[in-house]
């Protein structure tokens, strides 16, 4: 178990931490005023992009908010839909983001879409056959667990340059359109880069876990 815990245990903590950094920049940066909510501050952008055609809805949940491509529509937070501050403005304006990616038809985006079927499957059912594998000593079924996780590595590796360049249109146009002043910018960067540290943590976190599975396999170590 001591190998398992080595690969696994650093990325479990950064992900850990990246979630608490995310909690309370989102906090703290919910507390510096905005001059509009969210949802005013998506909609402009989209508006002065082009994509008028685009839908914002509010949702219910904590930091829910997300891009739905194919409904075309952005689904905002309570507390980001109607929040007047420069963490509403960074998230809502983030996933506007996504939506800019779509209409322009990103290449990264695209994979990632693509990816999202493969990725849902291989997560649930990868590692249950890699388990079932393992105990009646049958290493075509692990390998084939494996596989099937590699799509979720996969997903993961292809979804980080979504996202930062997500974060990335959000910094530029918000001060691009004149939603916030060049001064401001660096309050919603405190949020959108303690959230793109979520996604390194989540991608290190399937990479050490197909390298422990393959670690297996390849009978570099016993899992026990």
């Amino acid at each position: 178990m001591g190998i398992y815990f080595l690969f696994v245990l650093p990325p479990f903590l950064l992900g850990l931490y990246a979630q608490w950094k995310v909690k309370s920049s989102f906090a703290a940066m919910a507390e510096v005023p905005a001059r509009m909510s969210g949802a005013e501050a998506a909609r402009r952008m989209l508006d002065q992009g082009g994509l008028q055609s685009v839908g914002i809805e509010h949702v219910g949940g904590h930091l829910s908010d997300h891009y739905d491509p194919r409904a075309k529509v952005l689904r905002l937070s309570d507390e980001v839909y109607r929040g007047r501050s420069m963490a509403a403005l960074g998230v809502a304006c983030h996933e506007a983001g996504h939506a800019f990616q779509d209409a322009k038809n990103y290449a990264p985006l695209v994979v990632r879409n693509l990816a999202v079927p493969a990725a849902n499957f291989g997560s649930g059912i990868g590692a249950t056959l890699l388990f079932l594998g393992a105990i009646m000593s049958f290493a075509p079924l692990m390998w084939i667990g494996v596989i099937l996780f590699s799509a979720v590595v996969f997903f993961q590796v292809v979804n980080l340059p979504v996202e930062f360049n997500a974060s990335s249109r959000a910094r530029e146009h918000l001060v691009e359109y004149g939603l916030i002043s060049a001064q401001e910018e660096r309050y919603v960067a405190k949020v959108l880069n303690a959230a793109a540290l979520t996604y390194v943590a989540a991608t290190l976190q399937s990479i050490m876990t197909l390298a422990y599975y393959l670690l297996i396999l390849t009978g570099g170590r016993r899992s026990d």
